[in-house]
This record gives C-alpha cells, structure tokens and sequence, in this order.
C-alpha cells in the first residue's frame, strides 16, 4: 500500500480536478502519435501506448470503480486479460511479452474506455465522497502516481518506437537552426561529511512503500560532483578506447558490450560530418554540453572507473541531495516539453550542486532491496514494489520526462542494470 502523510483536501471539487489533470497530460502524450504507433513492441521493455493507455484505466476500475461504486459493471469482461501488468493475485494475464500482438481493441474503443470510467469515477466521487473509507483515498491517490509513472513509460518508449524507424520520424518537431550551446565549467567537487543521517520519506505528503520507513544509516566522508557528466565527457571516455579496454568494466558488462557490440550510448549515430543523437525531435547533432544518457548501469561504472571516481550509493545521493538540493523539485522535467536532458549554464557556480532534480536519472551503486523494517501489504498491492526488490539497482532525481509533482527527495526508481532506454545518466562521487 501507498503511504500518505498529511493527505491533501478530499473535496470532491479538488480530487476531480487532480484527477481531470493527470488523464488529460497522458492522453497528451499519445496526441501527436500515429495509430499505427500505438501498437508497436519492438522490444520486451516496451510497452505499446494502446497497453499505457488502457492499462491504466483498468487500474482505476479494478481497485476503485469495482470496489467502491455500487452497481458498476465492467466496460468489457476480457479487458483484465488484456491490461493486467503483473498482479498475479487479479488472475492471469496476456504475457508482458504479448503486448504488442493486441491489435483489438481498436485505438477509438480504448479511448472510449478511458472517457466511461472517468465518467464513472466523477460519478462515485460527486455522489459518494462522504462516506468513503480512508483506504480509498489511499487508493485514488496511488492510482493518479501510477498514470503519472505511466506517462513517464509512454515518454521513453515512444521515442524507443520511433527510433526504430528508419525514418527516424520526430514526436515533435525541431527547432530551427538550433544553436550549439556552450559547455558548461569544470566539474567541481562538493565535500559531504560523514555521520549517521536519516533517509526514506519524511515529509508530508503521498509515498510509496518502498521509501519507508525512514532510518539512520552511516556513511563516511565523500564528495559529489557538483552537475552530472556531459556528452562531451563521456565521448572524451569512449575516445580513449573506454568500449575496448576491459579494465575498465565489470564481467557482466564487458559480456554485454562484446555480445551487443556497443561502442556508445542508446541512440547515437556515427556520421562522415560527427555523431549525432536521435531525440524526440528526430535525428539531430549531439549536444556536448548536454548531459550524457540513455546508459546502462554498466557503462555508467565504467566511466566512473576511467574517471578515477565512482558512483555514489543511494544513501550519499539522498544525503547530498538534502544538503544541496531545493526542497521542491526544480528542474528539467516532463512539464518543460523538451523530453531531453538540458546543457548546464556555463555560468553555473562551482560551489552549488546543479541538475539533483530532473534530466536525467542518476545510477547509484545500490541494489534495490527493501530497507530495514519494510513490510509488504497483503493482497494485490502488495505486488506493486516488494517483489521487485532483487537483481535492480536503484536510481534516484528523476528525469526530463518525470511530471514534477511525482518526484521527491526519497523516491526510489529502479531499473536492471543492462537498460539504457530510460534517460539515464550519471554523476560521480568519490
């Protein structure tokens, strides 16, 4: 289950604007799509926009609609077939795999889908908000930080599905003659003295399980860099013969770049005239001074180690970020429309940390696993992080396609350490 602290006004006025809000930002995002986008898989990472779209509508029927409104049947039986992600407990499921084969229902009928149950959840919250439990505003508000996690989802693969064309088609269209901008200063180093702090959830506000409970952990003196590490540093790394010198990596990732023949990150491509990057704007010249991403985990540690330094683990990066970091999250996120890391000011001061919030999100070197006295909930939620908590590493600062008011200071991505498809980047600490 969701954790809320101090939960917002539950004023059916207030909820049904909330919730008006994040469907119409996902619906949003699918707008400049072709129908025949919204059905692509090309890989098991990607889900189809179709799936995004109509998965999280049944999330909404199935745990509010089904449970709290009376009478309510079903838009259609076989829909929790289809859209089911993973929650066993709810029964069996196309294959995560299979989703891409799911050429019916057609686009207008999941469009159609979504506008009913949003009907019917104005409906149970214009007539029924009094008597509600506390558990189903838990609930509501799970639903609405799914949907936004979703369109972060829909962000990352519809640009893996257009990327795969050999049109190189844009979601949005480029500006004219874009200026190159200049690269940022020096990377400096900030001092972090150690000591035993508290990390996880500790504001007021929505969380969910995996950023509790809160708890001292020791670290000792490190320092982090002070903005995250450019393309222009990274092609410095790969210049160097950093995808051919196996020192540098660890086994697994040395496997992976032999096998898969990587020699730079997801997305770039080597041209007669310099590289460039495919982005949401199609196929452009890399920035340099942009910050680097769509990295592995391993590609990360392995600048890292060409670099003399590390990662940080989670806890020196909530550490840090509290110490340097804005309370409210600031930064380059999916409300700036750009759906691209953003190149650091060169004017930025050496003394502040920059880009905590937002761009890109951060590898540490800390594996995903519960934190002390975690306790899974019962039932299908329960489902919802638990049993993800092996074999991932944890990710923190959000990124330029996470909504701004899903992020927080404690919250805990996490991805395996092979997938490059999220805007993931790096920052390094010693």
């Amino acid at each position: 289950m969701p954790e809320v602290l101090n939960p917002p006004a539950r004023t059916s006025e207030a909820l049904r604007a909330r919730y008006a809000l994040v469907r119409a930002q996902t619906e949003a995002i699918c707008q400049p799509l072709l129908p025949e986008d919204t059905v692509v898989q090309p890989m098991l990472d990607v889900s189809p926009p179709k799936w995004h779209l109509a998965h999280t509508t049944w999330f909404f029927e199935t745990f509010l609609l089904r449970e709290y409104l009376p009478g309510y049947t079903v838009f259609h039986p076989e829909y929790a077939y289809l859209f089911n992600s993973y929650y066993n407990s709810l029964g069996s499921r196309v294959n995560r795999a299979d989703r891409g084969t799911i050429s019916r229902p057609a686009l207008a009928d999941v469009y159609a889908y979504r506008a009913a149950v949003d009907v019917a959840i104005r409906r149970l919250l214009d007539t029924h908000a009094a008597e509600l439990p506390d558990v189903f505003y838990e609930l509501f508000e799970l639903g609405l930080q799914h949907e936004q996690q979703h369109q972060e989802l829909l962000l990352t693969d519809i640009k893996y599905i257009l990327s795969t064309s050999p049109l190189a088609p844009a979601y949005r269209a480029a500006p004219q003659n874009p200026t190159e901008a200049p690269l940022p200063p020096p990377a400096a180093w900030l001092p972090v003295a150690g000591g035993v702090y508290t990390i996880g959830q500790q504001e007021a506000g929505f969380c969910f399980d995996n950023e509790l409970p809160s708890h001292p952990t020791y670290v000792a003196d490190f320092s982090l860099q002070n903005r995250l590490v450019t393309n222009a540093d990274y092609l410095a790394f790969m210049e160097a013969g950093g995808y051919q010198d196996f020192r540098f990596w660890l086994g697994e990732g040395w496997d992976l770049v032999q096998q898969h023949t990587w020699q730079a990150p997801l997305y770039w491509v080597k041209r007669p005239e310099g590289w460039f990057q495919f982005t949401m704007r199609g196929l452009q010249p890399l920035q340099l001074a942009a910050p680097v991403t769509h990295v592995s985990f391993y590609e990360a540690d392995a600048y890292a180690n060409w670099a003399g330094a590390r990662l940080p683990t989670e806890a020196e990066w909530e550490i840090a970020a509290r110490q340097f970091a804005s309370a409210a999250p600031t930064g380059n996120f999916q409300e700036s429309g750009l759906f691209h890391p953003r190149p650091l000011p060169p004017h930025a001061s050496p003394t502040e940390c920059h880009q905590l919030w937002g761009d890109v999100w951060e590898w540490t070197y800390s594996a995903y696993h519960p934190y002390p006295g975690y306790h899974k909930a019962a039932g299908a939620l329960g489902e919802y992080n638990g049993k993800f908590m092996i074999n991932q590493l944890v990710l923190r600062g959000g990124s330029c396609a996470t909504p701004a008011s899903h992020i927080r200071l404690s919250y805990r991505n996490f991805f395996h350490a092979d997938k490059r498809w999220q805007f993931t980047g790096i920052r390094l600490a010693r």
